[in-house]
């Protein structure tokens, strides 16, 4: 290869993985160590910020500098963010983040990548996906960024009840459901395993220590999500006996928690309803339909209930 071509393969490696030794890269591009040093050396001046160590742990590393250097993908990772982007065009919160950088992508290009995102685009109905809270992109490239390198991160949460504490995590995996961001972490201060809301999270910064994996709460993190949401106690709690197979009605919930839905009989089911907002937990009594027999809500829900009724009416 030319140095420049040597130079953009050299660039390419660093960027698709943590850490490299200087003698797989030597082997990587069919060079010496001492080539690898000298090109590692031409990138640091055209800006790259690349950490070097010796010893026999050391190699190369590319890190966050204070300008995004230019990024090389294949044409499948080409695709692959230019159809993330397309897509994420429809969230709330990231929305107008995501329109820029697509046609900051799309612009640079090749027409064959070009023809194929448009085919997805043309074959793709969006549709803004609101109902949830809003979500920082800034926030989630942090975490991201930690999962992925296994780095604690310490950031201020604010709980259900509005007050906001300091925590330290080992974070392990980003979970989108039910119009939420969630973050599965491993709380270091509580010992255990946790679940957290990304929007209620702010000022997230890895402490630059790495943690050894632990193995997961669950097989099936998803699961573990729903069940954790389902233990959360809820500001609003009401119970419900609807006229109804519970298999039925379970699927007209948009949240599936296991135990939210207990059959009584063949046709009767009970079902545990929980949420920290008004409008939420009266979505979900509307979902159940109208075989609902009987209705255990407390006062501040049956008076929402009323008022989103008679504006029901007068509209």
């Amino acid at each position: 290869m030319t140095t420049p071509a040597r130079l953009l393969r050299l660039l390419s490696l660093l960027q698709s993985r943590r850490e490299w030794s200087g003698a797989e890269l030597a082997e990587r591009l069919a060079v010496t160590d001492r080539t690898v040093r000298r090109d590692v050396g031409r990138l640091r001046e055209l800006g790259y910020p690349i950490e070097g160590t010796t010893g026999t742990a050391g190699g190369y590393r590319l890190t966050s500098g204070k300008d995004l250097p230019p990024l090389l993908l294949d044409d499948e990772e080409a695709i692959a963010v230019a159809t993330g982007l397309l897509t994420a065009t429809g969230t709330e919160g990231v929305e107008e983040t995501a329109v820029r950088a697509l046609s900051k992508l799309s612009q640079v290009l090749p027409d064959r990548l070009r023809r194929r995102l448009a085919a997805v685009g043309e074959a793709t109905v969006r549709f803004p996906q609101r109902g949830g809270a809003r979500v920082d992109p800034t926030v989630l490239g942090v975490l991201a960024g930690a999962a992925r390198d296994r780095e604690i991160v310490g950031f201020s949460y604010r709980r259900r009840d509005g007050e906001v504490a300091a925590r330290r995590i080992e974070p392990y995996q980003l979970l989108a459901g039910y119009g939420l961001w969630w973050l599965l972490a491993f709380d270091l201060h509580r010992d255990d395993w946790r679940t957290f809301r990304v929007d209620r999270i702010t000022a997230p910064q890895p402490v630059r220590h790495r943690f050894a994996p632990r193995p997961l709460p669950a097989e099936d993190t998803v699961a573990y999500l729903r069940e954790s949401i389902g233990r959360a106690a809820s500001r609003h709690v009401v119970r419900a006996v609807v006229r109804a197979p519970a298999d039925v009605v379970a699927a007209r919930l948009p949240m599936a928690i296991p135990g939210r839905v207990q059959a009584l009989d063949a046709q009767r089911c009970l079902v545990h309803l929980g949420s920290d907002s008004l409008d939420r937990i009266a979505q979900d009594i509307v979902a159940l339909g109208p075989e609902v027999e009987s209705l255990d809500a407390p006062e501040e829900v049956r008076e929402h209930l009323h008022a989103l009724g008679r504006r029901l009416l007068g509209a």
